[in-house]
């Protein structure tokens, strides 16, 4: 499953995300710069989260509450091994019944369980971006 939409239909795939995912732990692929932060600012947003989301790239992880639970952001992109991430308890999150957004998931594929699901993002143009579920 794949969709096309420009950087002012976040929402578009924001509703496309929510509608297909087959688990509350979604993993983002893409290069430097194809909207990663962007989409899952938004994501959070739709979860009911009334705070702002930011990115967590220094304290690997940003925790969110909203009425339908809690929402955790993660951004491994500056971890060297994954004994960052499980140093902070990932497994924990993993197991929770939290939405875990996890950005550069690459990093800690080891850790990842089954229940999971990839999105991968490609920059079409400037404002275009391709998003596929994997």
């Amino acid at each position: 499953m794949e969709l096309t939409y420009k950087l002012q239909e976040l929402d578009v795939a924001v509703d496309y995300i929510l509608s297909n995912t087959k688990s509350k732990t979604l993993l983002f692929y893409g290069e430097m710069g194809a909207g990663k932060t962007t989409l899952i600012k938004e994501l959070v947003k739709a979860l009911g989260v009334h705070d702002v989301a930011s990115s967590p790239t220094f304290s690997l992880v940003n925790h969110y509450e909203s009425e339908e639970g809690s929402v955790f952001h993660f951004d491994f992109y500056r971890i060297e091994d994954d004994t960052e991430a499980l140093d902070i308890g990932f497994e924990d999150y993993l197991d929770s019944d939290a939405w875990n957004l996890i950005e550069w998931p690459g990093k800690v594929e080891r850790l990842l369980g089954e229940n999971t699901q990839k999105l991968l993002l490609e920059v079409e143009s400037e404002n275009t971006r391709k998003l596929k579920f994997c």
